[in-house]
């Protein structure tokens, strides 16, 4: 289970994959699906997270930045 970090509350859409990019913000991209390219990705919100060393980033269910510990296997 993850650690809630920024309350966003991003409105998803369906073909979008959502993440915390390199600068701590939330981005989107269009996913590639069969043989259509995907597209170039855009912020969708300015959340300034610091990121640590060891950590997943992600954008959850409900639309908001979280983080969970990754384990070394």
């Amino acid at each position: 289970m993850g650690e809630k970090i920024c309350k966003c509350g991003v409105k998803r859409h369906d073909g979008y994959l959502y993440y915390v990019d390199k600068q701590g913000d939330i981005s989107r991209v269009k996913m590639a699906r069969g043989k259509k390219k995907g597209g170039k990705p855009e912020k969708i919100m300015k959340c300034g997270i610091k990121k640590q060393k060891g950590y997943l980033y992600y954008v959850d269910k409900k639309g908001d930045a979280a983080k969970a510990k990754m384990v070394n296997a």
